[in-house]
């Protein structure tokens, strides 16, 4: 796997808030495009959609909260089919900082938090 991730090198942030030179390189971890954004205002360097919680997954969870720990579970074990796209993202977090831009209203409770868990090496298991 490499060397170990700073943890400063991954940072979350909404799609809809401003872009700042120090995002680093800027990964969409959606697998839809945030409404309502302009993609030339989003500044996203690479759109990581393959990674993202399938279609059922997403439709499952809906952001409730109430079901976080099950999503998490069920996304880290979507999360093993892409052991190359971890592997690329990893490798881009450990050469600098990246941001992984999302849409979902809740910043404590979408997909970002529980692919940064996994990159930095955490559990993922479904406790909060």
């Amino acid at each position: 796997m490499g060397s170990k991730i700073v943890a400063e090198n991954i940072k979350l942030k909404r799609a809809y808030d401003d872009v700042h030179s120090g995002d680093g390189t800027r990964i969409l971890v959606d697998r839809l495009w945030p409404r309502g954004v302009r993609k030339v205002d989003a500044a996203i360097d690479l759109w990581a959609k393959d990674i993202a919680p399938s279609t059922g997954l997403r439709k499952w969870f809906g952001h409730n909260p109430d079901r976080w720990p099950e999503f998490r579970r069920r996304y880290s074990e979507e999360m093993r089919q892409h052991r190359e796209r971890l592997d690329e993202l990893r490798a881009l977090a450990q050469r600098g900082r990246i941001t992984l831009v999302f849409a979902a209203r809740d910043a404590a409770h979408n997909d970002a938090v529980v692919l940064r868990e996994r990159l930095l090496g955490r559990s993922t298991s479904g406790a909060s």
